[in-house]
């Protein structure tokens, strides 16, 4: 059963992979990123998960929406989402991601003091992405991001892809007094680690630390399974959007606010309550930040 009945939607948006060739509304830009942010909380999501795209040469080529972690393309971001949200009268939380291997610890960080967003991901462990490449999440790397979050009060959303994740997101949080309890988010159906089945969703939820907060999302196919199962389960939010997912139905290429309408209409039917922005905040226990102060940043800080 869950905690409360309130559930919490989460959108993400983009994430560092998915193309305007796949889905033609994924946002690159940060006005495209503030637009969809507002449709999304008006449309019940309380969490927004933003990653960041920039234009780049690649292996000769000019890319257009390459996965970026450009300090100055999440400050972008971040400010015209805040300002796009005050606007409309709007409120949602800004979780920024911290994945990208392939970039120095430091680059990986780096917007966490600048931009104090609530929420960041956090992954526990290397994996083998769909055993095409290596989803890199370093001991190095992870004690690093463990004391920044501490030191930011960021919450660390856990993303677990499988069971023994689980046991290091405790060996972070019992480390370096990340408070408890965690926030774990479940992500089902990446090749190479959990299939999106409702029998290791159960599985993985016997498994949570006392008191833990959850939610979930499956990876393409899985996407829809996962919600009807988190549902079915308890969960304390869902995560949605193109990051994960780009089709509404077979062959039905969907947009970040028709998958956040889906969660929300699914969530009305099993009988739980949507979470307002401050709501979520409650649930995960997160104190509201006040918006960054051109004044308050480090003498050090620039954009790039």
């Amino acid at each position: 059963m869950a905690k409360t009945n309130k559930i919490i939607i989460q959108v993400c948006l983009c994430g560092a992979g998915t193309k305007k060739a796949q889905a033609p509304t994924v946002p690159y830009t940060a006005e495209e990123l503030a637009e969809q942010i507002v449709d999304c909380a008006k449309a019940g999501a309380s969490i927004a998960h933003i990653h960041v795209r920039e234009d780049k040469e690649v292996d000769g080529k000019l890319e257009i929406g390459y996965k970026s972690m450009s300090l100055q393309k999440f400050t972008d971001a971040v400010e015209a989402a805040r300002e796009a949200c005050k606007k409309a009268g709007v409120d949602i939380l800004i979780n920024l991601t911290t994945s990208g291997g392939e970039y120095d610890d430091q680059k990986r960080i780096q917007h966490l003091g600048a931009l104090k967003p609530e929420m960041c991901s956090f992954d526990p462990n290397t994996i083998n992405w769909a055993n095409s490449y290596i989803f890199e999440n370093s001991p190095r790397f992870l004690n690093y991001l463990a004391q920044e979050v501490v030191k930011q009060d960021v919450k660390p959303e856990f993303e677990v892809f499988d069971t023994g994740h689980i046991d290091s997101v405790m060996y972070y949080v019992d480390k370096h007094n990340i408070p408890k309890p965690p926030h774990i988010q479940f992500i089902m159906g990446v090749g190479g680690s959990m299939p999106a089945t409702t029998e290791n969703l159960a599985f993985l939820v016997g498994k949570l630390p006392e008191g833990s907060t959850w939610s979930v999302s499956g990876i393409g196919r899985g996407h829809l399974p996962m919600l009807l199962a988190g549902l079915a389960l308890g969960a304390d939010g869902l995560r949605v959007g193109l990051e994960d997912n780009i089709y509404y139905s077979r062959g039905v290429v969907a947009t970040n606010v028709q998958l956040v309408e889906r969660a929300v209409e699914l969530s009305k039917l099993a009988q739980r309550e949507i979470a307002t922005a401050d709501e979520a905040r409650e649930i995960l226990g997160i104190t509201r930040h006040t918006l960054r102060d051109e004044k308050t940043l480090p003498a050090t800080w620039k954009p790039e």
